[in-house]
């Protein structure tokens, strides 16, 4: 007999320690899958400043290994394992992994979402040197120097909004003549002093020694190249959930992400989804941390029925 557990959690960042943790100190049988390390997406982020309980900050490998150690304390289990597939159609549901098959009662999707790359070479190799995908994660480092966002929606002009209240200049580059903002945030940046517009351009290359130092630019239209000097860059042109595994198990979004309310219930009765991966108006690790511990409290509602 296969062994089924009381809930299986899928991604081991913020959101899934936590109802990890809230999962075994209300004494059930959990699993937590992730298929590489603890904290996920935050394990990338130098210093984390705006997560309260550390009034010095603290790095993101660090905190992700506490989440880990804390909900493990309490008896919380960890497979380092990659989940290819799900099926929900039972009341048991099924896990297909690169490590065999797992069963669970019920299911709590802590997945996240990936910042989508420009693909520009060495964005990689520069990431937390200069090359940022979360203003209000590491805009702090840049006060009274010059920054660059590149993106025209919603949360590129918020980045650039945010930053302006921080950094001496900003940039904004957008690949169109106009934003994909809406009006309501697309106003307050335009009235802002210290924020400059360049559109119809395009990333083509980091200036950088050990970290950037400027960004090289093409325009769409003329196909002009320029340089701009800048401290950092903030990369801010969407992402993408991790779904793909889901099939069409469960209700997604036109985005692709999982469609669940502040309960984290999904389309699927006792599957659940916390942090990143669910339709939300803000993705903060304190978010996604608190929505594994909602999700845990309705799993647990569902166990009772």
């Amino acid at each position: 007999m296969e062994h089924i557990y009381d809930t299986i959690i899928i991604g081991g960042g913020p959101a899934g320690y936590t109802a990890a943790l809230y999962a075994a100190r209300a004494g059930l049988d959990c699993l937590l899958l992730e298929k590489m390390s603890a904290g996920g997406q935050m394990a990338l982020t130098g210093d984390i400043d705006n997560y309260p309980g550390f009034d010095e900050g603290i790095d993101g490998f660090t905190l992700g290994m506490k989440m880990q150690k804390g909900a493990e304390r309490f008896g919380a289990k960890t497979e380092y394992v990659e989940v290819l597939s799900v099926d929900f159609t039972d009341k048991i549901k099924k896990l297909i992994t690169t490590n065999g098959d797992f069963y669970s009662k019920t299911v709590i999707i802590a997945s996240g979402a990936n910042p989508k790359e420009l693909g520009v070479p060495k964005e990689r190799e520069l990431i937390g040197k200069g090359v940022h995908y979360c203003a209000h994660c590491d805009g702090r480092f840049y006060k009274d120097k010059t920054v660059a966002v590149i993106g025209g929606g919603n949360s590129a002009v918020s980045d650039a909004l945010y930053l302006s209240r921080l950094a001496k200049k900003v940039y904004l580059i957008h690949r169109r003549d106009k934003l994909r903002a809406e009006k309501i945030h697309e106003i307050p940046l335009l009235e802002a002093e210290n924020v400059e517009f360049i559109w119809n351009s395009v990333v083509k290359d980091f200036i950088a020694d050990s970290r950037i130092t400027g960004l090289n630019i093409e325009n769409t239209k003329t196909n002009i190249k320029s340089d701009i000097q800048c401290d950092g860059v903030f990369i801010s042109i969407g992402r993408k959930p991790a779904t793909d595994f889901l099939g069409d198990s469960v209700a997604l979004d036109e985005n692709g992400y999982i469609i669940a309310d502040e309960t984290t219930r999904t389309s699927v009765g006792g599957v659940f989804a916390a942090g990143d991966i669910r339709t939300k108006a803000l993705r903060q690790i304190i978010t996604a941390a608190s929505d594994g511990a909602v999700a845990v409290h309705f799993a647990e509602e569902y166990l009772s029925l």
